[in-house]
This record gives C-alpha cells, sequence and structure tokens, in this order.
C-alpha cells in the first residue's frame, strides 16, 4: 500500500509491481443540475478527478446508481447513464459494470480505478518552501448552483458552470510530465481553503495565498453578496478558521468563496518556483485557460494558510 487511509487523500494507491501501481477512487452525489445528461458528465468528471490528481490516468469505471424508479421516468437514468459513458471514453477509460439500488432520492456516480508508475504517484502532502501553488479552474460552483436552485442566474451562468464542472481534469494532468511537483489535489467538498489546508496539515511548511489571484466564475462574488451561500461553506469555515491567518482583512463574501464547497473543481498543484511559469503556458496553451499562480509555500506559520490581499 503506497498510500492509505492516514493521510485523506484523494484517493488509495497499492503498488502491483516495480512499475505498475493501482489507484482506487469512488464518488457519487445527488442531481445538482436539471439536464440529466450533464449530470452525468459532472459526476463522472468528479469521480475521475481523483485520478488526475494522483498523478495517475482512469484506466475502468463502474456505474454507482441510486434511482426512484417507482416516481422518476427511466428515461432520466438513461440520459444520465449516456453523459456518464461519454465522459468515460473522453478520458479514455472503459466502462465495466456497476451497481444499482432502489432508493428515494436519486444518485449517482463511479467507482474508478486508474494506474501510475509508483515513482510518480503524487499526494495532498509533502510541498516544498518556496513552491507555488497553481489552481486550474475557477471556483464558485456551490454558490452558483445554489442560485440556480433559486432561479437566480441566467441561462448563459448556468451553462458557463456546467461545463466548467463537466470538464475533465485530464488536460491539467497530461501536463506533469517533465515537471517538478511536490503535491497535488483537487478541489471538492472542502472548499478551496480546506483542500489547500490538507496540503499542509502536518508538514513543516505554511501557505500563503492571494485571494485577488483566485479566477472566479462570473457572477459569483455578487451573488455572495446578496447572501446565495450554501450550508456546506459554514461548516468548512467551522472546521478550518483555526488555520487561516488574515481573514479579517479579506470581504467577507470573498472568504466565502474561499470556503465554498466545489463540485468537480480544478487541480491544487504545488510546484517548483522555476517551473511555474512554463506550466502555466502549457496548461494554458491545452485549454486550461484559468490555469493561476494563488500563492506560495512559505516557512511559517507552519501548517497555517496566511492570506494577502496584495502582492
Amino acid at each position: 500500500m503506497l498510500v492509505g487511509l492516514d493521510t485523506y487523500d484523494d484517493a488509495g494507491v497499492y503498488r502491483l509491481s516495480d512499475d505498475l501501481a493501482i489507484i482506487q477512487t469512488v464518488d457519487f452525489f445527488t442531481p445538482i443540475v436539471d439536464d440529466p445528461y450533464s449530470f452525468g458528465q459532472i459526476a463522472a468528471a468528479n469521480a475521475m478527478s481523483d485520478i488526475y490528481a494522483m498523478g495517475g490516468v482512469p484506466l475502468t469505471a463502474m456505474n454507482i446508481i441510486c434511482f426512484p424508479v417507482k416516481t422518476m421516468d427511466i428515461s432520466v437514468l438513461q440520459e444520465v447513464l449516456r453523459g456518464g459513458l461519454d465522459k468515460i471514453k473522453e478520458a479514455g477509460a472503459l466502462l465495466v459494470g456497476g451497481h444499482s439500488v432502489e432508493d428515494d432520492e436519486f444518485k449517482y456516480g463511479l467507482s474508478v480505478t486508474g494506474t501510475v508508475r509508483p515513482e510518480r504517484v503524487l499526494t495532498n502532502r509533502g510541498a516544498r518552501i518556496g513552491d507555488h501553488l497553481i489552481i486550474t479552474k475557477p471556483v464558485g460552483t456551490g454558490i452558483i448552483n445554489t442560485a440556480i436552485k433559486g432561479n437566480l442566474v441566467n441561462k448563459e451562468i448556468i451553462n458557463e458552470v456546467t461545463g466548467i464542472m463537466s470538464t475533465l481534469n485530464r488536460a491539467a494532468a497530461e501536463e506533469f510530465e517533465g515537471v517538478d511537483i511536490s503535491a497535488c489535489t483537487d478541489v471538492t467538498g472542502f472548499g478551496l481553503l480546506g483542500h489547500a489546508c490538507e496540503m499542509i496539515q502536518g508538514q513543516e511548511v505554511g501557505l500563503r495565498i492571494y485571494p485577488d489571484r483566485v479566477p472566479l466564475i462570473e457572477e459569483v462574488l455578487n451573488l455572495a453578496r446578496m447572501g446565495i451561500v450554501p450550508g456546506g461553506t459554514h461548516r468548512n469555515r467551522d472546521f478550518r478558521k483555526g488555520f487561516i491567518i488574515g481573514a479579517e482583512g479579506i470581504e467577507p463574501s470573498m472568504m466565502d468563496i474561499l470556503y465554498d464547497p466545489q463540485t468537480s473543481g480544478g487541480l491544487l498543484i504545488a510546484v517548483k518556483r522555476d517551473d511555474s511559469q512554463g506550466l502555466i503556458a502549457r496548461l494554458r496553451k491545452k485549454g486550461v485557460k484559468h490555469a493561476t499562480v494563488i500563492g506560495e509555500f512559505i516557512d511559517g506559520p507552519r501548517e497555517k494558510i496566511t492570506l494577502f490581499t496584495q502582492v
């Protein structure tokens, strides 16, 4: 076992031989968009993201389905599965089966197996002093999805956030070759600050983040100022506020965004300072247009994130 339960990492990694290890992960959730096909795509992209975050590539996937067969038309499930299958194919993986149960609430996701060379396994720990922190997708999906439920955003923003959530982290992960990366994770339910905390917890480094550099989904700051914030934001803040320095100097609505629980968010990549701009250029050339350096790992305070409003 190369990566197990002890580090709260994105997936488990088991060595099969000197040059091959498997990555295993599972994720499923209730619908967050109205369109069934889009939901299938988002759920599949979200599940496979853990494989990319560990430095691997998805190999096989299995459907996980909880479906209210007595109250929902089967055509809805068919469209969700079609969306998931198309995303699996886009990742170059194979659907090999799955399991379904009858449930009062619809849920869908995947169990995914990937492969990686043992020496190339990435974890959420290991960042070095001086490394830059790169994010590959804008944040704010939780707030936008809450606004969608209240009919507070237009179709253009709905399409934008759906596209962000359904985009694989494959393009970003494919640019890791030849880059000095020390740690990696993806941004999901614990929010940007929550997952950034995982990168320094128990480590001999601190982290400085510049909130004004964090890429945001259109309209998310205005929505946060209106109080359109999911309940998970408050839980994330309560859990991690002791790790954060300088929050009092940041606009409260921006803090809500930094704690906002994400669905199928981008990667957080700790990379050697000298390699960061080259990696950014490669990522943007591949279409990862929001890739941005948002912080740096520092000598101290250790196990703390310090927020700076100016560089």
